[in-house]
Order: structure tokens, then C-alpha cells, then sequence
């Protein structure tokens, strides 16, 4: 299923094919049980065969038919710049710090004065204003703004967010003010999403009315109990990272396990429930489901949610199945329902953790026998830890660059105590009507999650308590698992074919890092990041890099994680440059190896002068007031490059007067990040 998903992704097969080769496979399969007895047992093969290439080719329509370009009705096969959109508010409005977040579903466009029926998702943002939050999730209403097509930002190893969209089916977006829209009186509000919002927006209102913010404690709490993140603290995120328990305020299987465990053993004593499985299944699915929407249905919390269906009908039908089968069908069924959910990083690591748990944590635990129950309990839990942190660490480097060293005693504290939070958190959502009980249970909470802050920040402070900075691709993890899962194999079962295949893989691994610092310590770059605040320039030679922009921002954490680090760590560069000073004759002007750039980012006098000054590569920031021709007269650029803090008006102007002038120029805002190779 997987192999058929990933193989349609990157090597599109048109529908038309795909469904002649499944009759043809289907044909085979059915074929087969004409033959006698003795063939049959004898090619008894090709029945397998057929059947796994029959579920690739499901797994290559069901991706062929997710994808929106095929189908006719979607909005992006009639839209034009100036037509008017009737759209639906298909979730409620996220508070940002300038705009207010939402997705719009598409109802109609209208065409040549008639009206079109379409479908298709929007991302929007509404400008914060006065109106704006009279706007409800089911409101419908008419935009007449042209839609911007979602691109990525360019940045060396930024996240992609043109390809995450996609997968969620949303490929263009619009920024509105209160002029570029009209509400009508309709509201087409689904009644259950309605409910299940209101639940949502309830339990924030008694965590808000018992909690305060203070150092981010409501925060914490309403991503613990429901994985609601907008008022979660940047820095106490990026701690809970580091210190491997981010798991804890991301809503995992683990919370849906901890509620399903609560819900079972509550129904377990109730009269009359505790001996109608099928009244309990019905409980426990509805209670488990309703959580599951009410946390945003993210793709781990899906995974346990059908997961433990599986286990609940199995019960009901008295069929209990291996615990693997009941993964597998959990993963099936989830892909069938969205196919994209293979790149999902929650979905990968959710299934790849439970598999290290089920598959490792009885051998792991098995290792060491403590006689005293305290001791035992912890090894217990630390069995559980490890085995999940094994299978998961190679794709956790891959795509966040760092490991927890400290991971084994950070999930020791942060679990049990997270799971009391948890509990007491539920408990005060259902009796918040006692003031005397609701203040007790707050106050217990308040307490209880201030603790595990300062704990997991104070574990973040000692000594080599995060190795990051990693560097990882494709490769180095494919090879870097192989070497972890043969090496599992060989310790299980002590055959040395295993041994050997592991060894190979590790050889592998580390011929793959020492070509990447090969080649790292050949390069020289220069980058000017897609940035809309600042000036973000970084110079990168061999594995040493310097940065030129704006100094205060090279030291601010957010754009270090999240802009600068990820850079640095895609082309190795993890050692700082000695200071390369500004040139004698101008204070922004840098010799970049053979090269020179010069930055403006502030008004200056230009005055003819008779030898120019030769520059290689020009960047104009700030928006600041130019004339392209007069920076001729002072300055000879081989090229100019806009950066994002320029408005789209002042870079379409000089755009123009590049092209009269039959000036190079590169503009980040049409063009995302600039990097430039240094020969």
C-alpha cells in the first residue's frame, strides 16, 4: 500500500493504465482458482503476487484520486484573478499577532455572470479589525481578491511548506481586510464539527477562567488535555523538544491510551454496562472518537483512535488479534482515508514508536529483574522509553538535526506526572460548577505543571544534555536503520548474517557523512534568506559560516531553529568564520572570496563619481527610497537582488528600470531565497 502511494507520488501513472493493470492483475488472481489442485499448490506464489500488486495499484488510485488537479469540479480549473468566490469558514478563526487564521471551502465562482458549483480549500488570513471576529466557523461569504498561489520560501532546509499544503489540499491563499469581503446572512455550519468545536472552545473556557499564563502554565495545560497551541510559549516548546518529551503537549496515542484505559475501567463498574459489550463499545467508541475530533484529529491521534476501534469490535466479536495485525489494519484503513498521511511526521512516528514498544519492550525488560516494586516499575517504564526512542531516533534526526541525550530521565519525570496533570485536568473540566473542588484541582495543576516547566528546563541546562546540529539525509537515515534494526535482529535471534548486514550498514552510514564533509569543506556560498523583517545573509565557506544581516537577529532562538541552524546544518556548516570586516572605501561593502556585495538598507547620497564602484552582487533592503538609474551613476552592479523586507510596489518599479537598463536582478519576494555558489 505504501510502495504504491510513494511509487504514484514521484512516478505518476495515469488513471486510464492504472485501472487496466489491476484488471489484469484481478483477472490472474481469479484465473487461479480454475486450475487444478496440483498447480495451484505448485505457483501457489503467484496468487501472493497478485494480491500485493492488487494493493499497490489501491494504493496508486486511491493517491490518483486525492489529488484535486483530477477532478473536474475543482475551483482551480475555472478561477480567474478577478472572479468573485462564494466561500464557507470551515474552522474557527486562530488568533495570530497580526491576522486571524482559517481555512475557506470553496462553494462557487462566479463565470461569465453565471455561477459555477465548485469544491476546493483556501488558506486565509483576515486582517486584525473591528468585524473580523464577529466571523463564526459556517458563515459563508463572497471574496473578490486574487487568490496567491502557496510557494515555498526557498530557504536551504526549511520546512515545505508548498508540499505540506498540498497535502492537506490547499494550493492557493489570500490575505483579507474587511473591504475584500462580504458576509451573507447564510451559516452552513456541519452539526457535528459544530459540536465538537464548542467542546473545544468549553474546555478552553474553564481552563482559562481556572488557570493563568503565568510562565506558560495555561499554555501547557490546554496542549496537554486537548493540543490546543496558540498560547504555548515558543521557548518552553523549543525545552520540551530538547529535552524529548515533546510528545507530552503534542497529543500522541499516548493521551487516547490513558482516556481509553480511565473509560474502560469506570464502565467496568458501572451496573448493567459491565456486562453489555456492546453498550461499552459503543461508549468507549464515541467518547474516544469525540476526543480524537475535538484535538484536531492529527494523524497519531487517528492511529490510536482506529487502532483501539479494531481492538474494541475485536472484543465485541470475540476475536482478539495480534497486536500487529491490529496495527496494520489501523494503518490500512488511515490510508485509505488519505493517502498523504505517509509523509506525515506524527504518522511515521507514531507507528514506528508502538512497533519499537511491542517489539522491543519485553526483551528490553527482560534484561534486568530489580526485586524491589519501586525500582521494578521504573526499569518498566525506562523499558518502554527505550524501545520506542530506538526505532525512532534515526527518522528524529532526519528531520529535526538533534537527539535528547538526556531522554530516558526527562520521560521518567515528565510521564507520570504529565498523566496525573491529565487526570486532574479531566476532573476539573467535569466539575468546574464546585468552586471550592474546581479552585483545589486548579491550584494542584497550576503546581503540578509549573514544576515539570522548571524541571525540563532545568534538565535542558546541564551539561551535554542535547547533541543537535546533526546532519542527516535520505540516505544516512535508510542506512543509519538498517544498521539499528539487523542490529536488533542479531541481538534477538544471534544469527551473524545479521551481524554482518548491520556492520555493512553502519560502514555505509559513515562513508555517506564523510562524502557529505567532503564536499562541505569544497563549497563556498553565499545566501540571502526569505525573510520579511529582516536582513538575513549568511556567508558559508567550506564548513564555517559567518553571518552578515542584521547582528541582534543572529542570536534570536526562534530564527536560529527555525531559519538560520537548519541552513547551516544542509550544508555542514557548524564552526563560525572569523570576522570578515566590511572593505575600507564602504562600511557594507564585503569581498566574499573573488566576489563583492554590497548591501544598501538605509538612504544614501549618490554622486557621479569617475572610477564606479564594481560590485558582483547588490542587495537593496528596507524599502528604501532609490532610483536605479542614479545607483548607476556611483555604483556598477553584475546584479541586484530585492530582498523580502521590500514592498511588492517599490519591487515591481525597479524591476522596470532593470529592464530598461538591461540589469540582472533577483527578487526573494517572486523568487524565494538567493544562494549563490562562489567559484
Amino acid at each position: 500500500m505504501v510502495v504504491g502511494i510513494v511509487t504514484q507520488w514521484y512516478f505518476p501513472i495515469s488513471m486510464f493504465w492504472l485501472l487496466v493493470l489491476v484488471t489484469v492483475c484481478l483477472l490472474n488472481f481469479f484465473f487461479f482458482y480454475t486450475l487444478s489442485i496440483s498447480l495451484r499448490y505448485k505457483f501457489r506464489y503467484v496468487q501472493t503476487v497478485m494480491l500485493l500488486c492488487i494493493i499497490l495499484l489501491l494504493g496508486m488510485i486511491l493517491t490518483w484520486n486525492k489529488n484535486l488537479h483530477h477532478h473536474q469540479n475543482w475551483y482551480g480549473n475555472f478561477y480567474k484573478k478577478e472572479q468573485a468566490i462564494l466561500v464557507r469558514i470551515d474552522e474557527p478563526l486562530t488568533e495570530k499577532e497580526k491576522t486571524y487564521k482559517t481555512i475557506l471551502s470553496v462553494k462557487k465562482l462566479v463565470l461569465n455572470d453565471s455561477n459555477v458549483s465548485t469544491y476546493g480549500n483556501i488558506l486565509v488570513y483576515f486582517k486584525k479589525e473591528k468585524n473580523v471576529s464577529n466571523l463564526k466557523y459556517g458563515d459563508v461569504i463572497w471574496i473578490k481578491k486574487p487568490l496567491q498561489n502557496i510557494t515555498n520560501s526557498g530557504n536551504p532546509g526549511s520546512f515545505n511548506n508548498q508540499q505540506y499544503q498540498s497535502f492537506q489540499q490547499i494550493y492557493h491563499q489570500v490575505y483579507l481586510t474587511e473591504k475584500d469581503y462580504i458576509k451573507t446572512d447564510k451559516n452552513e455550519a456541519n452539526k457535528l464539527k459544530k459540536t465538537v468545536y464548542q467542546l473545544r472552545d468549553f474546555t478552553l473556557k474553564v481552563l482559562k477562567q481556572n488557570l493563568s499564563n503565568t510562565n506558560g502554565i495555561l499554555g501547557i495545560a490546554e496542549a496537554l488535555l486537548i493540543g490546543y497551541k496558540n498560547d504555548l510559549d515558543s521557548n518552553l516548546t523549543q525545552a520540551y523538544s530538547k529535552a524529548g518529551v515533546v510528545h507530552i503537549i503534542a497529543i500522541s496515542g499516548l493521551h487516547l491510551g490513558l482516556i481509553y484505559g480511565m473509560l474502560l475501567w469506570l464502565l467496568n463498574r458501572i451496573p448493567y454496562i459491565n456486562k453489555n459489550e456492546f453498550l461499552k463499545a459503543l461508549i468507549l467508541l464515541s467518547c474516544l472518537w469525540m476526543f480524537s475530533l475535538m484535538t484536531g484529529a492529527s494523524a497519531s491521534v487517528l492511529r490510536s483512535a482506529v487502532m483501539f476501534t479494531c481492538i474494541i469490535f475485536g472484543n465485541v466479536m470475540n476475536r482478539k488479534a495480534s497486536i500487529y495485525n491490529s496495527l496494520a489494519a489501523s494503518a490500512f484503513l488511515l490510508l485509505c482515508y488519505n493517502p498523504y498521511l505517509v509523509w506525515d511526521v506524527g504518522f511515521q512516528l507514531s507507528y514506528l514508536a508502538i512497533i519499537g514498544i511491542v517489539w522491543l519492550q519485553k526483551p528490553l525488560q527482560n534484561l534486568l529483574s530489580p526485586k524491589n516494586i519501586i525500582l521494578l516499575k521504573i526499569w518498566e517504564m525506562s523499558s518502554i522509553t527505550i524501545a520506542a526512542q530506538l526505532i525512532t531516533f534515526p527518522i528524529c534526526i532526519y528531520y529535526f538535526h538533534q537527539f535528547p541525550n538526556l531522554f530516558l530521565l526527562s520521560n521518567l519525570i515528565a510521564v507520570p506526572l504529565s498523566t496525573i496533570i491529565l487526570f486532574a485536568e479531566i476532573f476539573l473540566v467535569l466539575f468546574y460548577q464546585f468552586s471550592f473542588l474546581a479552585k483545589l484541582i486548579s491550584t494542584f495543576i497550576f503546581f503540578a505543571i509549573h514544576f515539570l516547566n522548571e524541571t525540563i528546563v532545568q534538565i535542558n541546562k546541564i551539561p551535554f544534555s542535547i547533541w543537535d546540529n546533526i546532519y542527516a539525509n535520505g540516505w544516512s537515515t535508510v542506512f543509519l536503520y538498517g544498521f539499528v534494526v539487523f542490529g536488533i535482529f542479531w541481538m534477538l535471534n544471534h544469527q551473524k548474517h545479521f551481524l554482518k548486514i548491520s556492520l555493512c550498514c553502519s560502514l555505509l552510514f559513515f562513508g555517506n557523512q564523510a562524502f557529505a564533509e567532503i564536499n562541505a569543506l569544497q563549497q563556498h556560498r553565499l545566501i540571502i534568506y526569505n525573510n520579511t523583517q529582516h536582513l538575513l545573509i549568511d556567508y558559508i565557506q567550506k564548513n564555517k559560516y559567518q553571518f552578515l544581516g542584521e547582528e541582534t537577529i543572529n542570536h534570536d532562538e526562534k530564527t536560529l531553529s527555525f531559519l538560520l541552524n537548519p541552513s547551516r546544518i544542509s550544508y555542514r556548516a557548524n564552526q563560525l568564520l572569523e570576522e570578515n570586516k566590511p572593505l575600507n572605501f564602504h562600511k557594507n561593502v564585503y569581498r566574499l572570496r573573488n566576489k563583492r556585495m554590497m548591501i544598501i538598507d538605509r538612504a544614501v547620497c549618490l554622486k557621479p563619481i569617475e572610477h564606479k564602484i564594481n560590485i558582483d552582487v547588490l542587495v537593496i533592503s528596507k524599502n528604501i527610497r532609490i532610483n536605479i538609474k542614479e545607483l548607476l551613476s556611483t555604483i556598477e552592479p553584475k546584479l541586484i537582488v530585492f530582498d523580502e523586507s521590500n514592498s511588492l510596489w517599490k519591487i515591481t518599479k525597479w524591476k522596470k528600470e532593470c529592464e530598461a537598463l538591461n540589469l540582472r536582478f533577483f527578487s526573494i519576494k517572486d523568487q524565494g531565497a538567493f544562494v549563490m555558489t562562489l567559484q
